[in-house]
Order: structure tokens, then sequence, then C-alpha cells
């Protein structure tokens, strides 16, 4: 696969603020039937990634004594609570290959993508690169 990701990204991106609200941002994902919101500081800067695993199960159930809490989502948390930052991103200039290896090694279910400036640009999901395998099915199909 030669495509580069800029071809199959997202370009719609629906960013947060890390002081959003885990319940508010549990609803922005439902309401735009998306999985992952990267968070960005007030100067636009990606920051962290959060995806809905970190909302159904976070880090800290395990260790908590008392869990029956754990699935009644409020705003008394915040986005910066659970939030993961240490984020795998991925270029618009880089390979469907590299993103494919990025999301696998990583067991991630989408990257964010930036610009050579490093400006938030797209997201790059699963679904996005099983579009990708769609297309380059359909044109060997074609070509046979």
């Amino acid at each position: 696969m030669k495509a580069k990701v800029s071809q199959y990204m997202s370009q719609q991106v629906i960013s947060i603020p890390p002081t959003m609200g885990i319940r508010e941002a549990f609803f922005k994902m439902k309401e735009n039937s998306i999985r992952h919101l990267p968070i960005v500081d007030e100067h636009n800067n990606l920051i962290g990634i959060i995806s809905d695993r970190e909302l159904r199960r976070p880090n800290w159930v395990d260790e908590a004594q008392d869990i029956s809490h754990v699935y009644y989502l409020d705003n008394s948390m915040l986005v910066s609570d659970v939030m993961i930052t240490k984020v795998h991103v991925i270029h618009t200039y880089d390979t469907l290959k590299k993103a494919v290896s990025l999301l696998l090694d990583n067991h991630i279910g989408a990257a964010p993508v930036l610009d050579k400036a490093g400006n938030l640009v797209g997201m790059l999901s699963a679904i996005d690169l099983l579009r990708a395998l769609k297309d380059s099915i359909n044109q060997q199909r074609k070509t046979k």
C-alpha cells in the first residue's frame, strides 16, 4: 500500500480541552459517533487522547477499594484525570503501511494525524484503514 495517511484520515477533528468533565466527553463521543477524542491545550497543541475505553474502564478501577461508583460517569472527574498523555501520532505524509503498524504494535484503535508543522489536522482510525483495504481490494479486482 503506497497510499498516504492524508488520503484516508478523517479531517473533521473534534477535540476537547483537558478541563472537560468525563460525562460531557462521553456524550460528545456518543453524539458524534466517535470513539476517540484528542485533547488540546488553549493553544490547540495536542496534549493527550481519550477513548471510550478509558471512560468504560479507567486504569484506577483495579486500585479502588470501593468500585460502586466506577460506571457512574459524572463531571466531577475531568478528562485530564483519565487521558493518555503518551500519544502515538501519525503524519499526513506517512504511508498506510506505517499507520497499520502503529495501530497494531501499540494496540490502539486510532491515532491523531499531524501535518509537517505538528498541527493536529485529522484522525486515522482502524475503520479508515479498513476502508483503504476495501479500496485496494476493489482496485485489484479491476486490474484482473
